[in-house]
């Protein structure tokens, strides 16, 4: 079996580089008859990609611990579903789910009308760059991370699953970063697939070929973010969400970059500006999903979630410089014609352009950040890394100036001035009483206020929108751009208050004794011992209560497991709220029997989750039918007017 697995991936390999070379040939020959046989080649590509998975999955379902990526990852006591999702706790696994993401991605944009609305010459090119990839990750597979290497003699159990993984965030967050990764592959190829074909003159944009494989993609990385937040935060027990981890940035370097291309796309589909710019953000996104597989799988840093050096690193860099070079070049070489230079800032347009740009400066102070200590060992003999009070320093403040340009840029026109002096004036008016609102009530931290006030004041600016503007109401892609929008306040609105105005307290604390927590009382009333399959926990028992009535209980644990017996894990108990979340973690046991606890009150957490799931939902209604040339000249001209 683990011979089988094997000849498939390297079947893959030698088939995408035929067809990569096969692409290049047609691109160079400026012929296109073999264009069926490169769209048959990917779904045998896929096909071949999906059978190495399933003899992996089988493998696992099986016990297999002949497989040494098996053996080292799962054992006899773990539950079925996280032996499956053990699949992708390991870098070869990792990567062999990734790669099936990508050819998956490419064969589904084949089925898309977005496809098969491009012409031979872009689909070619297409297929070229696309094929480059797989082909990449089927070198990877077949050379340094191999999952299907035998262990002779085989186990007669493995080593587990590490139980930080043994959650249920863990089960969807992986898999939905990684069809992010692979989902942006589709139109990063494709931006740089139309820019070299030169006869595209009268084909239907990529942006708008490809937007609902970006709308996809975009949606499954955000979710996927959310959920690793969410897992951050139930099961490491620090009461936290966002630790400014080097692996946590990672990935939210391409969700910022693709965050920013989706805004300057808007310019160029209604304006007609900023093609290349379009291009190269696009393809950026494609190469920083690649850069945050560098950095979990390089070694170059160290995080919690890091695989350390697999001896990927140094080919995923070659393959990054390379990716980027040909980004840079292609762009620059792209001419337009008829494109038209940027209007002023106080426009819709200037101020999308601005978004874009903070969004962009964001993700290279981030960037910047997490390799610092990479950078800084050309000066130190003793690198170390940014804490992260630096980014909360440097970056919540450009994360308040989006909330505050998203009060101001619905009701600017595209030509400058305002849409609707009245109801623009009404939703100036209600952003300045709310920040007089929260100042009254005790807010004053100025990033906490501004982004509360400003969060709460665009969700009620948009609802002025929609009641004033009955158009927007009928228009799918608007509702969808909205929707987004409020999904991401709410979370600004989440941050700013479960941040700066979290209470908590680290204590020692008796059987009958009460710690007090604000409005909030926490009473300690028992201690439990149990087990589970391979580990054995302690349990807590706390009753809280509020201004004096009882609204729940705490069961925070400490575990030991018996294959992980170096370490205590700690399961997290909250009391979920839409305001105050009352959060425990059962720190240990004292010498005198005192339960050592580290007990936090959480206003607003849980408009994280909401709003994440929101942002992740939203984009899906802003799917559509691939709209015609002429559809886009026309609505171009029509806000030209």
């Amino acid at each position: 079996m683990h011979l089988t697995g094997y000849f498939i991936l390297s079947a893959c390999l030698l088939l995408s580089l035929t067809l990569g070379g096969l692409s290049m040939a047609q691109a160079w020959q400026g012929r296109r008859n073999a264009l069926h046989l490169l769209e048959k080649g990917q779904i045998l590509v896929t096909g071949l990609m999906t059978a190495a998975s399933l003899i992996l999955l089988y493998g696992l379902v099986i016990f297999d611990f002949s497989n040494a990526y098996i053996a080292s990852y799962t054992d006899r006591l773990l539950p079925v579903f996280y032996r499956l999702t053990a699949f992708w706790a390991g870098q070869a696994g990792s990567l062999l789910f990734w790669a099936l993401c990508v050819s998956l991605s490419g064969v589904y944009f084949m089925c898309t009308q977005g496809y098969r609305v491009m012409s031979d010459g872009t689909k070619t090119y297409f297929w070229l760059f696309f094929m480059i990839i797989q082909a990449f990750f089927a070198l990877l597979l077949t050379t340094w991370s191999n999952p299907f290497i035998t262990v002779n003699p085989a186990p007669a159990d493995g080593n587990g699953l590490n139980p930080l993984l043994q959650n249920p965030g863990m089960i969807f967050h992986p898999p939905l970063l990684f069809l992010g990764y692979g989902g942006f592959a589709v139109p990063g190829c494709l931006a740089l697939a139309q820019a070299l074909n030169r006869n595209s003159g009268n084909e239907v944009s990529w942006i708008e070929a490809g937007r609902n494989m970006t709308l996809l993609a975009w949606a499954t990385l955000t979710a996927g973010i959310i959920l690793g937040c969410w897992w951050s935060y139930m099961e490491l027990g620090w009461g936290g969400y966002w630790a400014w981890d080097p692996v946590e940035n990672a990935s939210l370097i391409p969700w910022l970059v693709a965050s920013g291309y989706l805004h300057t796309s808007i310019v160029e589909q209604r304006r007609n500006k900023l093609h290349r710019t379009n291009i190269f953000l696009m393809a950026l996104t494609t190469i920083s999903a690649f850069f945050a597989t560098y950095l979990v799988r390089s070694g170059v840093v160290d995080s919690l979630h890091a695989f350390g050096d697999g001896g990927v690193g140094a080919p995923l860099l070659v393959f990054i410089i390379a990716f980027t070079a040909i980004s840079v070049i292609i762009p620059m070489l792209h001419k337009v014609e008829g494109a038209r230079p940027l209007s002023g800032i106080a426009s819709r347009e200037g101020f999308l352009v601005i978004v874009a740009w903070v969004l962009m400066a964001l993700s290279i102070i981030i960037l910047l950040g997490t390799m610092w200590p990479v950078f800084s060992k050309f000066w130190s003999a003793n690198p170390m890394g940014l804490e992260p009070a630096f980014y909360n320093r440097v970056c919540l403040p450009l994360f308040v100036m989006l909330s505050l340009l998203l009060v101001i840029c619905p009701w600017l026109g595209w030509k400058e001035g305002l849409r609707s002096t009245k109801a623009a004036a009404l939703a100036g008016g209600i952003f300045l009483a709310l920040l007089a609102g929260f100042f009254v009530t005790g807010i004053r931290i100025p990033a906490a206020l501004l982004g509360a006030a400003s969060a709460v004041g665009a969700i009620a600016g948009i609802g002025i929108l929609f009641a004033t503007q009955p158009h927007l109401r009928r228009n799918r892609s608007s509702i969808a751009a909205y929707g987004v929008h409020i999904g991401l306040l709410l979370m600004v609105l989440g941050v700013a208050f479960s941040g700066p105005y979290k209470m908590e307290k680290e204590i020692e604390i008796a059987k009958g004794e009460t710690v007090t927590l604000g409005d909030y009382a926490m009473t300690y009333k028992a201690l439990y011992e149990g087990e589970g399959p391979g580990m054995i926990f302690i349990e807590a028992e706390l009753e809280v209560a509020k201004n004096g009535k009882k609204i729940g209980t705490l069961h925070p644990q400490r575990r030991i497991y018996s294959k992980f017996s170096r370490n205590q894990y700690a399961e997290a108990a909250t009391i979920p709220t839409l305001g105050d979340e009352p959060y425990a973690t059962l720190l240990g046991i004292s010498q005198d029997n005192k339960a050592v606890l580290r007990v936090s009150i959480n206003p607003l957490v849980n408009w994280l989750w909401i709003g994440g799931t929101l942002a992740s939902l939203f984009p899906f209604l802003g799917m559509r039918a691939v709209r015609s040339r002429r559809n886009n000249a026309a609505m171009v001209q029509e806000d030209a007017a």
